[in-house]
């Protein structure tokens, strides 16, 4: 008998958008190797081998647009190979290495099969366009893709200046036309960060859904009626769905989550930090970085860390699995006075399954396979919309999924200097793109677009997050810091007349290559989309 309801797993896709020409070994390029090699291959490959079996599913997915840019760069790409066949061959000489250990060698022959496969995937099968595979996935009935904002900013702090929300979700959607040849159905709001009005700049784009955080609908008005397993309609139009608090606490609690039992891969515990230089050759400069070889389980007896051993991390994957699928079965079965096709929401960061948690792919697989077994449906937000509900009309609370779940995290005080550097900054562009909205020329084209990029990409949610959090906090400052000079550079240039003449921008200008600048305007032509990535 199949179950009540329907589960709807959400997965977003996300890196900032780094390139750096002008360094050959850039520590924070890393994030985007480490997600594919962790993250971004195991899931698809895990998706593809589930599709092939024909079994039932959907899952939802985002993918950034700064990310699908970084995807889409040959020199990045490059950089990965290069990247990839260093770990090849570190893990090679970790086998030499440990040679006398026969866990570790164990273990070091496993990465160095692992790295192995991971290359020919990509580069041999795939032919570096993890792009195309989403693609085929979405086409084969696996995925539902969704659009997202450009740079990921926090779009209820960017209404102070509308037009600068307003160009962020218009041209991220832009992007998903262009990567995806389709239309949005959904819109991933970033750290699912909601504030009033944000429903009628969607509704602009014709989306007809979102997420937001459970007291997003828990404080709406009027009061919702329903719990969280209900969406509701907002006045603009699309529907919000909210995120299910207890499933959520399974993957993300700190104390009580999944990623903590003791049989999993520690996150921290890494040869980087573990061993001297020359013996991380030839992978340049890891040396108190992250390589990916981790050797220890999450703890041992008394805080002491054992081996990982990976067919008990597997096991605990399958039971976190059936105990994951079994509560969302259970909580759908007793959500007496939803409707009567209820839904649940799970969504997630994808680089939490396989990066931040090592043996989520393995997980997620459990789960799929699992409700399969248990007849519960895994479908979409759009799925669920396709029925016509009946829903009720409300405005959910200003809300994120963020900690203390509003805009705390992104409005720090150690990170509150951005943000009137950045509304000075959106407010030149409008006022740009007003002058030059109705030009009969494209002379200025390039130079506002390359404005626009500059602002978007110092808009980007990550750099607050990094500086209040401390991780790579000089980075992310020096990136707004050198987004925002750039901008006020090219904005007194075009001011002048001399914009023709170019600037050398450093490397922003790889993504967003054709961008729309007329969404700053006033009289923007939302009807006219831009084409943002190159041909």
């Amino acid at each position: 008998m199949t179950a009540r309801g329907s589960l709807a797993l959400v997965l977003h896709a996300h890196l900032p958008f780094v390139r750096h020409t002008e360094q050959e070994h850039c520590a924070e390029e890393r994030w985007l190797f480490e997600a594919i090699t962790e993250s971004y291959v195991p899931l698809l490959q895990m998706l593809r081998r589930l599709r092939d079996e024909q079994l039932p599913f959907k899952i939802t997915l985002s993918i950034s647009p700064t990310l699908a840019a970084m995807l889409h760069d040959d020199l990045l790409r490059e950089r990965y190979r290069g990247h990839l066949e260093s770990l090849i061959a570190l893990a090679h000489r970790e086998c030499e290495r440990n040679r006398n250990s026969s866990d570790l060698l164990s273990l070091s022959t496993w990465y160095a099969q692992l790295f192995t496969e991971t290359y020919r995937l990509f580069f041999d099968e795939w032919h570096s366009e993890l792009l195309s595979v989403v693609r085929r996935l979405r086409d084969d009935g696996a995925l539902e893709l969704v659009a997202t904002a450009a740079t990921h900013a926090i779009l209820p702090i960017l209404q102070q200046t509308p037009a600068a929300a307003r160009a962020q979700i218009a041209i991220g959607c832009d992007v998903f036309r262009e990567l995806f040849a389709a239309e949005p159905a959904g819109f991933w709001l970033p750290e699912c960060a909601y504030a009033p009005e944000i429903d009628a700049l969607l509704a602009r784009q014709n989306i007809r859904w979102f997420v937001v955080d459970s007291h997003a609908l828990a404080l709406a008005q009027p009061p919702a009626r329903g719990t969280t397993l209900s969406p509701c309609f907002t006045p603009a139009g699309p529907a919000a769905f909210a995120r299910d608090a207890q499933a959520s606490r399974h993957i993300w609690d700190a104390h009580s989550g999944y990623p903590g039992d003791r049989s999993y891969r520690d996150f921290y515990r890494d040869i980087g930090f573990d061993l001297p230089a020359p013996q991380l050759a030839p992978l340049d400069h890891a040396q108190g970085q992250f390589t990916g070889i981790k050797y220890h389980r999450v703890t041992g007896v008394n805080g002491a860390k054992e081996v990982y051993n990976r067919g008990e991390a597997v096991n605990a994957a399958r039971r976190h699995a059936q105990h994951f699928v079994e509560q969302c079965a259970a909580t759908l079965h007793n959500s007496d006075g939803d409707s009567d096709e209820p839904i649940l929401v799970a969504p997630f960061d994808a680089e939490l399954f396989g990066h931040w948690w090592f043996e989520g792919p393995v997980f997620l697989e459990y789960v799929i396979r699992i409700a399969a077994e248990m007849d519960l449906r895994l479908s979409t937000p759009t799925d669920c919309l396709r029925n016509n509900p009946p829903l009720q009309v409300v405005q959910p609370a200003a809300s994120s999924w963020g900690e203390r779940g509003y805009f705390d995290v992104w409005l720090d005080e150690k990170c509150a200097w951005i943000y009137p550097e950045l509304f000075a900054a959106a407010q030149k562009m409008i006022e740009l793109a007003n002058r030059h909205v109705q030009g009969k020329t494209h002379r200025a084209d390039e130079p506002l677009r390359q404005l626009a990029r500059e602002l978007l990409l110092a808009q980007a949610s990550d750099w607050p997050f990094h500086i209040r959090n401390g991780t790579a906090s000089e980075y992310a400052a020096r990136r707004v810091r050198d987004h925002l000079a750039r901008f006020h550079r090219l904005a007194a240039a075009i001011d002048s007349g001399k914009s023709e003449a170019g600037l050398p921008l450093g490397d922003s200008d790889a993504a967003f290559p054709r961008l729309d600048w007329r969404y700053f305007a006033d009289c923007h032509p939302e009807r006219t989309r831009g084409s943002c990535f190159a041909a």
